[in-house]
Formats: C-alpha cells, sequence, structure tokens
C-alpha cells in the first residue's frame, strides 16, 4: 500500500515524532490533500501542549495548509484531482443548515473536526479534508508565501474588513509581529490611515515599508495620546500578547471606534467611562471560513500581498515549533513538505 509520511504530536507535551502511515483514503464529502506547506501557527501548541481537554491523540497538527489536490472522495463536487486548494482551521459555509448564513462560524467545526485539532492536519506529506474546508488558491500565488494566510492572514484581513472602518479612516495596528505585519498590509491596501504600533523603533522601517503612514513608539510615547491627536482610532487591530500594552492602546479608539482583539491575552480590562462616552466597543474576531480564506487569498493576489517567514523543511518540524514558540521568529514559520 502507498505511504505517507506525518510528523505527529504523540500526547500532550511529548516531543513531535516522524512516523510512516498507510496513504488515507478520501471517505464521503472529503478529498485528499498533498500537502506543499504548512503554517506553523500558535495555536499548534493547543494540541502539542494539551491545552483542549478531551483530545484524542497521536494527531497531526497544522492548519495553514497550501497544496494540490490528489484523490475525490465519493459526493464531492467542484473539485477534481490536481487543483490547488488551501485547507485552514474550519471547514467553511457549505450550505446545507445555514449555521454559517447566520455567522455561526463555530457550527461545521463541532460537525466535521478542525484541521490540526480534532483531525490530522497539515504537518504530513498528505492529509485528508472535508470538502468543505477548501479554498482556492490562486496559482500566482507560491506556497510557502501563502500558507500563513490561511489562519493569520484570514484573521486580519476579516477583522479589518468588518472593524466598521472605512477609506481614510485612522486604523492602528498594534504589534508588528507574525500577526501585525500582515495587518499593516492589509490595512495599507484596504484605504486606511494606517498606523502602525509598537515597541521601540526596530521596526519603524519595516512597518512603513508595508504601507503604514504613521509610526508610534509606544516606549517614546504615550500610543493613546498620539492616536488622540490624529482624531482617534476607528478601529484598533490588537496584535500583541501584552494585556497591560492592550489596555493602555484602547483609549486610543475614536467615537464609535471598535478595539478589534486577535491577539491572546487571557482577561482584559478597559475603561468602561471611556467606551460609554465614545460608544466605542471592544470585540474578538477569530479566523473564518474557508470562504473568507478565498477572500482573503484573492485580496493577496490581487494588491501583492505575502507573508515574511522562516522556512523550515518538513523533517526539522520540531525545530520550526520551538522557533515559532520561542517568539523570535521574523515573522511566520512555515515548514515546506516534499510529498
Amino acid at each position: 500500500m502507498p505511504k505517507m509520511r506525518a510528523m505527529v504530536s504523540p500526547g500532550p507535551g511529548q516531543p513531535l515524532r516522524l512516523e510512516e502511515r498507510d496513504l488515507p483514503a478520501p471517505g464521503a464529502h472529503e478529498v485528499r490533500v498533498r500537502v506543499q506547506a504548512c503554517g506553523v501557527c500558535h495555536s499548534d501548541a493547543i494540541v502539542v501542549e494539551g491545552h483542549m481537554p478531551g483530545l484524542s491523540y497521536p494527531r497531526v497538527p497544522g492548519h495553514e495548509v497550501i497544496g494540490l489536490v490528489d484523490a475525490v472522495g465519493p459526493d464531492v463536487e467542484g473539485w477534481r484531482v490536481g487543483e490547488r486548494v488551501g485547507v485552514g482551521w474550519f471547514p467553511g459555509a457549505c450550505g446545507r443548515c445555514g449555521h454559517c448564513r447566520r455567522g455561526e462560524t463555530f457550527a461545521c467545526e463541532v460537525i466535521q473536526g478542525a484541521t490540526g485539532l480534532t483531525r490530522d492536519g497539515g504537518y504530513a506529506t498528505h492529509m485528508v479534508a472535508h470538502a468543505s474546508a477548501l479554498a482556492r488558491v490562486p496559482d500566482e500565488l507560491d506556497a510557502v508565501e501563502s500558507a500563513p494566510l490561511l489562519c493569520a492572514g484570514v484573521t486580519t484581513f476579516n477583522a479589518l474588513r468588518n472593524s466598521g472602518a472605512r477609506g481614510g479612516d485612522v486604523v492602528a495596528v498594534h504589534g508588528v509581529g507574525g500577526l501585525g505585519h500582515l495587518g499593516v498590509q492589509f490595512a495599507a491596501r484596504l484605504g486606511f490611515r494606517t498606523v502602525a504600533v509598537n515597541r521601540g523603533r526596530d521596526k519603524e522601517a519595516l512597518a512603513r515599508s508595508l504601507g503604514a503612514h504613521e509610526y508610534i513608539d509606544s516606549e517614546a510615547q504615550d500610543p493613546a495620546a498620539a492616536l488622540q491627536a490624529m482624531g482617534g482610532a476607528r478601529a484598533i487591530i490588537a496584535t500583541v500578547t501584552n494585556r497591560e500594552a492592550m489596555e493602555a492602546v484602547s483609549r486610543g479608539l475614536a467615537v464609535n471606534g471598535t478595539l478589534l482583539v486577535i491577539g491572546a491575552v487571557g482577561p482584559l480590562t478597559v475603561d468602561s467611562m471611556d467606551l460609554l462616552q465614545k460608544r466605542a466597543a471592544v470585540k474578538g474576531w477569530y479566523s473564518g471560513t474557508s470562504a473568507d480564506s478565498e477572500d482573503t487569498l484573492s485580496f493577496c493576489k490581487l494588491q501583492a500581498i505575502s507573508s515574511m517567514n522562516e522556512v523550515f523543511p518538513f523533517e526539522q518540524a520540531q525545530a520550526a515549533y520551538d522557533r515559532m514558540l520561542s517568539g523570535k521568529a521574523r515573522f511566520r514559520v512555515v515548514l515546506r513538505i516534499d510529498g
């Protein structure tokens, strides 16, 4: 029987190990994907470190996948062998039950399984995905550069386009890292007056090269006061993982502004009087459907947006994961996989 290789998490807190497995056959409504590249995301720690009760092991992590359809199972419509596809965290809007049309994007995840979490993901030469999880990938996009767009990209793009900001509004991207360097590109290309907020000035030149019109050094000045001097931010995309920094920048919102939290910091305290006086809001935003992924990929093709990555060979998945977890990667980590 044909074989595949996978980097497997054998159990919570255990090192990844290389396994050879039988090549799986896709079931009903499924396709098999030959993986070309897979991003290494901080959310992979949910599996590798065992942060969610009830997960089953062994499990193959990875939910930022670019590859080619390798086989098509029964009752799959609209997909054929050889097509380029992306597979993100959640399946997409299949149109069967209406949950996604009502904005309940978690509904299909419960039924069909989340890639790299409750079903095996992309740290492998091949994977099986539900057909509703697939996003079409433009031929012009590089597999390695595009893989992080299936999670980091769709999260920032979705947050921005649902922020309520309009062209010309001040939009701040708080943190110029794995999420923020994409957020700056998206915000600038969407026509916002884009303000990058980061600690220190070492990323100022980069932020401006990505499209930022203004740069605020949060070590040298109060970022909220600096944003208020610009009239306040219609939206702040908070990508940092520091609670105090996120709380401080929230006061930079304009009237009817929204703080969109996409960095995980745990409990967050904001000034209720500040929110009341401005009719401002704090909102979380998390990933999206496969349709959102297609929108993100198409926009990136149109606007020449790509992720900046450190690339590791498939066999060095543990080193890639450790690099990502260290917080020192510039800016995303991607496995290049030769199937």
